[in-house]
């Protein structure tokens, strides 16, 4: 990923970043594409909420197509405190991945984190700092759901209802992280530096306070109600495609533990038998005997499986191997698993009298467990380190 970082106050060496860490200081990191029109507005209404007693930096991670960066620049010249704009090429995890960026950069003792549109009123910066000093919190989370708050700006019913079902979604899977938190689908939020690893982080799209509530498990949560405003300027990002990774981000924040990912693969395995038995009949159907038609049918469950288990259970672990390693290993187990299965399917059928359809599911679940852990290891474990001049080099996809 191609960075371009630079800071209208005070430069920052971008290579040689060392956290130096600030008792009471923030890095207010503010995602931002595509929202020029925003910025001038923006940066007025920080000026005049910021006390001037806060030591409070700005960093702006842009990955914007059209000139945001240099609308910053400008109006960053009639403003004392410091702003910096961190520029991504490429824009690798959306917005979400905008801010785990911002996070490796601070070097305060807070972090705040708020939308460009002016969405998020600039006002309650100081104060969510505040209630984190006041309460000892580690995450403090502006949310429109407490008494007080609101979800005014959300233009139309349809966002509104999605946002709703949204938050009922992931507060049902992630009941014990989200506890304390009534918003988890807010964007705005301060955190103490101390309390989060930007490595740990693996951010999907845009909801990357559920990634830290999940993953970091914050030991004390505060929530500062407010109005959620209506944008300033430009457009909503918000896109059918957001929605589908976000809940692609459920499925791979859901299935991090072993237990999860193997119910997971299992319901995955499942769905699989639609393709493989429909495939199935259709060739015995044809006159095929069964147990070539049981070679040929298992190649669309084969397919099948690997797509979903790519999307939703192993999307993090795919950088350890090219595409099409894992296509070959994946498929090479899953038709090896054929010489342990057709034996068990000639047997519940030649000795058992079962029917093809039920000795052919029978086997499947038989061999569940050895296909989940063999394609764990063989596919989706990082492969061994020889030596750091090879550290690094595996093709991502």
């Amino acid at each position: 990923m191609s960075e371009d970082l630079w800071s209208l106050r005070a430069p920052v060496d971008a290579e040689r970043h060392v956290p130096r860490v600030v008792a009471g200081s923030v890095t207010l990191i503010i995602p931002t594409f595509n929202e020029a029109g925003n910025i001038a507005e923006l940066l007025r209404r920080l000026g005049r909420a910021l006390p001037g007693d806060l030591p409070c930096e700005v960093l702006f991670v842009d990955d914007s197509t059209d000139d945001t960066p240099a609308v910053i620049e400008k109006a960053a010249a009639d403003h004392a405190f410091p702003v910096s704009v961190l520029h991504r090429e490429t824009p690798e995890g959306g917005l979400g991945g905008a801010v785990v960026a911002g996070i490796a950069r601070a070097d305060t003792d807070w972090i705040v984190v708020m939308d460009a549109d002016l969405q998020h009123p600039p006002h309650l910066v100081p104060e969510l700092v505040g209630e984190g000093e006041r309460t000892g919190a580690d995450l403090v989370v502006a949310s429109r759901y407490t008494s007080g708050g609101s979800r005014a700006g959300l233009a139309g019913s349809y966002r509104v209802a999605v946002s709703r079902g949204a938050t009922w979604l992931t507060k049902g899977l992630f009941p014990r992280a989200l506890r304390g938190i009534s918003d988890p689908m807010s964007g705005f939020f301060a955190m103490r530096r101390s309390t989060v690893t930007a490595q740990a982080l693996q951010p999907l799209g845009y909801k990357i306070l559920l990634e830290l509530a999940v993953r970091c498990r914050p030991a004390r949560v505060a929530e500062v109600p407010f109005v959620f405003q209506v944008r300033f300027a430009g457009e909503s990002k918000s896109t059918a495609r957001e929605g589908m990774r976000f809940l692609a981000h459920l499925a791979s924040l859901r299935s991090a533990a072993p237990l999860a990912r193997m119910i997971g693969f299992g319901l995955i395995g499942l769905t699989g038998f639609v393709p493989n038995l429909a495939a199935l009949w259709l060739l015995t159907g044809a006159g095929m005997h069964y147990l070539p038609a049981e070679i040929v049918a298992n190649q669309a469950g084969v397919s099948w499986n690997f797509v979903l288990i790519e999307v939703l259970l192993f999307r993090e672990r795919r950088r350890h191997r090219h595409w099409a390693d894992r296509v070959g290993r994946f498929a090479l187990l899953a038709n090896a698993d054929l010489l342990l299965r057709i034996p068990l399917i000639a047997v519940f059928v030649g000795r058992l009298g079962l029917g093809v359809l039920p000795a052919t599911a029978l086997a499947l679940v038989t061999t569940f467990v050895l296909r989940f852990a063999a394609t764990e290891a063989l596919v989706y474990l990082p492969r061994r380190r020889t030596s750091p001049l090879t550290s690094g080099r595996h093709t991502r996809s």
